[in-house]
């Protein structure tokens, strides 16, 4: 047994004894970590046990294994690294910069399971032959993503999405180029004078870091309450009531589903609704808070902007089949007034390809758009649309013409 293993031993005995948590007192285990390695030190110069090479690189082992990570604990205190997922013990693989590279980490089939139940400690949610797949949070905010066999066809999948938070403002997406100055003037205002906004895109298109950065553009006096499957959402801001969903217990029972979250939001005085992501009937209520008068936000999987209109029209039909489009078309139409769609470039880099308006018309069950910003020669450039509710940019002391020239 080298020191390194025997170090994390004695850790992992001597954190039994006392009853420390390792995963809510991180400052306990790295002191004991500390007083452990250092009484090492001087058994070794006895030659009670093998020198430390590195007692440094040693400690900071320890601590990850026993209080961390273990072995994907340099990858989530990486700051480039956005993702990690595990398809098989020998296939760890991380993001860079919106890039997919596989690392060099080899796990072992029980090392993994061990892994994933350090990781579902805190969060209080199971994974079992009844329950395949989960979705937590841990405690340092990431989220977290496993499916297990016979789901899968023989390993543990394992997905860690780490939301680094690179954008808190508008101006912060200008700065890394995921939109122009031009179209974040405009945005800011649309979401200060509290148009709904609908935030489209692929899987990892930066709709949630956009989210994030609008929301900073709401008033600070405004109370917001965010409804999410899983917190993700980190919005700086004095007056905010953050809700996560419930995954049923053992017996079946205590489940809250995104819908019961979005209809308790609308007891609790909110300004603003934010919805993390609408994928089923959820949609409805959201429509439903946002056509009673509630500002609010929301993400959604889709190719585009006239895409994300369409889905946003169907998704409500999962809520029953009293739900007609006759109701929820009309509904769209009324209650949102922004589609921003997202991309990934060549490159790597999250972008937004075209911000669209929604004037409240529909013409043979379409609901109408304006086009305000698109692409055109890689681009972000203005469109010959306007946004509706002008009137309330004018109330709020925003000159709108001079907003959509972009001076």
């Amino acid at each position: 047994m080298d020191g390194v293993a025997i170090l994390e031993s004695e850790v992992r005995e001597l954190i039994r004894r006392r009853g420390l948590d390792p995963v809510r007192d991180h400052q306990g285990v790295r002191d004991l970590v500390s007083a452990v390695v250092a009484d090492y030190d001087e058994r070794s110069l006895l030659g009670a046990v093998p020198p430390l090479a590195d007692p440094t690189a040693a400690s900071k082992a320890v601590v990850d294994a026993v209080a961390g990570l273990g072995p994907l604990q340099r990858y989530l205190d990486d700051d480039d690294v956005e993702e990690i997922w595990i398809n098989a013990p020998a296939q760890v693989f991380v993001a860079r910069h919106g890039r997919p590279e596989l690392t060099s980490t080899i796990l072992t089939e029980h090392a993994v399971r061990d892994l994933v139940e350090q990781m579902l400690k805190a969060s209080g949610r199971r994974l079992d032959l009844s329950s395949p797949f989960v979705d937590a949070s841990l405690p340092g905010g990431e989220r977290l993503h496993v499916v297990i066999p016979d789901v899968t066809r023989r390993h543990w999948a394992v997905n860690i999405r780490k939301h680094v938070v690179r954008a808190r403002r508008l101006g912060d997406l200008v700065a890394l180029g995921s939109l122009t100055p031009h179209a974040a003037a405009f945005l800011d205002a649309a979401v200060a004078v509290g148009l709904n906004v609908l935030v489209a895109g692929a899987t990892q298109a930066g709709k949630t870091t956009m989210l994030n950065a609008l929301a900073g553009s709401i008033p600070p006096r405004q109370r917001i309450v965010t409804c999410e499957e899983v917190f993700e959402l980190r919005i700086d801001h004095r007056d905010v009531v953050a809700l996560q969903c419930r995954q049923p217990s053992l017996e079946g029972t205590g489940e809250i589903a995104l819908r019961r979250l979005v209809k308790e939001a609308l007891r609790m005085r909110p300004d603003r609704i934010i919805v993390g992501e609408v994928r089923e009937a959820e949609s409805l209520d959201m429509l439903v808070a946002l056509n009673a008068g509630i500002p609010g936000m929301s993400t959604l999987h889709a190719n585009s902007g006239r895409e994300a209109l369409t889905k946003i029209c169907t998704l409500p039909l999962l809520a029953g089949e009293n739900i007609s489009d006759r109701f929820v078309v009309p509904t769209v139409a009324a209650a949102i007034d922004l589609v921003l769609h997202l991309g990934v470039d060549r490159h790597g880099r999250r972008r937004l390809r075209e911000v669209v308006g929604v004037p409240g018309r529909v013409e043979a069950g379409v609901v109408e758009t304006a086009d305000l910003f698109h692409l055109r020669d890689d681009e972000l450039v203005r469109g010959e649309g306007y946004p509706p509710h002008q009137d309330r940019f004018a109330a709020a002391g925003f000159d709108l013409p001079a907003l959509l020239r972009g001076h």
